[in-house]
């Protein structure tokens, strides 16, 4: 492959994966839109979004993945379920989170501390060593979520905000599980694929606890097209092309990238829903960032 053509494919992937990070970040502002002109709750919101996006990625990993891929090896069966069933529980938990705390503080906690957690877990449960650069992401992630969230002086916003945080971070718990699974099956399963069957998975798992809900809720056209986008836009579409860009470029720049969803969803946020943050909420916010670009320091510095 000549230069100008590596470039070219390097700039392609760069620019789908930007748009993907674009658009996770707005699941947060469409999750609350819903909130504010329907009865639906975190669960329903988050088996739709499955639901709906299921049959778009099955059809595109038909179409796109190497039919000798479309395969998973016998002992990979439980943890692709695993996969699909924190994928299930870390969208509800994010959609419940919203609601006590607001679309941009439920997402810069959950997705900047997430690869924190991923660091964590990794260095107990895969036995990979715990450098200085994860315990100082640690520290910036704690301290930045203090500051984001605040000390509220009266005891039932108290409350509400520490729901919201506890919320968040189980959020990214979920995240950072699916993240480890996924990463346990890489070599041996297309990450199209368990995608696929890990929303099936998930959608299966959240039907029976969102049934009630989606049965007595009223629809307007409008909620049908908030769901339709986030199961369709931000969830479908967006996979297909992170994992496009994924093909030409490296692990840790789509990592960097996909710090554009945060980013996204506290601009919407701010002005869809004024949800402004404080000076001090800057500065956490600032710090929850710095977390991810230590993290990445640390991974740049081991190879």
């Amino acid at each position: 492959m000549s230069a100008k053509s590596h470039f070219s494919t390097s700039r392609t992937g760069i620019l789908s994966v930007s748009i993907s990070a674009v658009l996770w970040g707005t699941v947060g502002i469409a999750t609350q839109a819903i909130y504010q002109r329907s009865d639906l709750t975190a669960v329903a919101a988050g088996f739709y979004r499955l639901f709906f996006a299921f049959p778009v990625v099955a059809v595109l990993c038909w179409k796109l993945v190497d039919k000798q891929q479309l395969r998973i090896v016998n002992q990979e069966y439980l943890k692709i379920i695993l996969i699909g069933i924190m994928l299930a529980l870390y969208q509800v938990f994010y959609f419940s989170s919203i609601s006590y705390v607001g679309v941009a503080v439920a997402t810069l906690i959950t997705l900047c501390t997430a690869p924190v957690l991923v660091s964590l877990l990794s260095a107990v449960f895969l036995k990979e060593r715990l450098t200085g650069y994860t315990l100082g992401a640690l520290l910036a992630a704690l301290t930045g979520t203090v500051l984001l969230v605040g000390l509220p002086e009266q005891n039932s916003v108290a409350g509400n905000v520490a729901m919201g945080v506890a919320l968040a971070l189980g959020s990214a718990t979920g995240y950072a599980i699916v993240a480890l699974m996924g990463r346990s099956i890489a070599a041996t399963c297309h990450p199209m694929l368990s995608t696929t069957v890990s929303f099936g998975v998930g959608a299966i798992f959240l039907f029976p606890f969102a049934a009630g809900n989606i049965l007595s809720a009223t629809y307007s056209i409008e909620i049908w097209e908030l769901i339709l986008y986030i199961g369709l836009m931000p969830t479908a579409v967006a996979y297909m092309l992170f994992f496009f860009g994924m093909r030409s470029i490296k692990a840790s720049t789509a990592s960097i990238l996909t710090l554009l969803e945060p980013l996204t969803a506290t601009v919407l946020a701010w002005i869809f829903f004024a949800e402004r943050l404080a000076p001090s909420g800057i500065i956490g916010a600032l710090l929850l960032l710095a977390a991810i670009a230590v993290l990445y320091r640390g991974e740049i510095s081991s190879k």
